[in-house]
């Protein structure tokens, strides 16, 4: 359904996967990979935002980093028990360039790149929404406290920085996060975030899974996918989207 396409930022390529409906479009959403760069899992989710109505914009963020060549093979070694501890010290390795000065700027600013390229175009009616995962759903955050035009955030298991409230306070849209209970680090920082969130006066709303941990929308990843979890995910997702769509 959708096709690779090259925008600029800096007047550096960057590289993205674009989605578009075959029919009337809703809006736009920028769709961010997890920490694995933008593979074939990403691309399809963004198919399946272009198939509820949405123009969907997948771009690669960690293209400068080793980590796409190893991540198929590192991720499953990862998320398996027995594996776990070998593959922790390769991923921390690998991640090294996305701790470095820099990085989490360029990148915001490759994803308002994305944003700007959904918001212009006249399809989308000026109506952008962003969601990520893992790696993405800390962005999905961060783009919510630095754009303010955005309509609506969906962070799935991401980090929210709350070392700044007053950047809180400048998300100006709905957020709806997505948990898994079993995902300790995250769940024990929730109660915070929602205390903070709502000290800021943010519409937020969380949705904790039961009996899942981290990662628990992606169907590619058998240690972590939940089906009856992704399912109800994705339905609240639509539904979340279309109503503020309408609003």
């Amino acid at each position: 359904m959708g096709n690779m396409i090259e925008l600029h930022y800096q007047d550096t390529p960057l590289a993205a996967y674009l989605a578009v409906p075959e029919g009337a479009v809703k809006g736009g959403v920028i769709v961010i990979h997890e920490v694995w760069g933008l593979n074939d899992h990403t691309k399809s989710i963004a198919d399946r935002f272009a198939a509820e109505g949405y123009m969907a914009l997948a771009p690669e963020l960690v293209g400068e980093t080793d980590i796409a060549a190893h991540a198929a093979q590192l991720q499953l070694d990862f998320f398996n028990p027995e594996t776990r501890n070998e593959a922790q010290p390769k991923l921390r390795a690998l991640m090294t360039p996305m701790q470095a000065p820099g990085f989490a700027e360029k990148t915001l600013g490759r994803l308002q790149t994305c944003f700007d390229y959904l918001y212009d175009n006249p399809d989308t009616h000026q109506w952008v929404a962003v969601t990520g995962f893992c790696f993405g759903g800390s962005y999905g955050f961060s783009m919510a406290m630095a754009e303010p035009r955005l309509k609506a955030a969906i962070p799935f298991y991401g980090h929210a920085n709350l070392s700044d409230v007053a950047q809180l306070k400048q998300i100006a849209c709905p957020v709806l996060a997505f948990y898994g209970e079993k995902d300790a680090g995250l769940m024990e920082n929730l109660p915070k975030v929602q205390e903070e969130m709502a000290s800021a006066n943010v519409d937020f709303k969380a949705q904790v899974y039961p009996d899942c941990g981290h990662a628990f929308f992606n169907d590619t990843n058998p240690y972590a996918y939940n089906q009856p979890a992704a399912t109800d995910a994705w339905r609240r997702t639509i539904e979340f989207l279309d109503h503020q769509a309408t609003v």
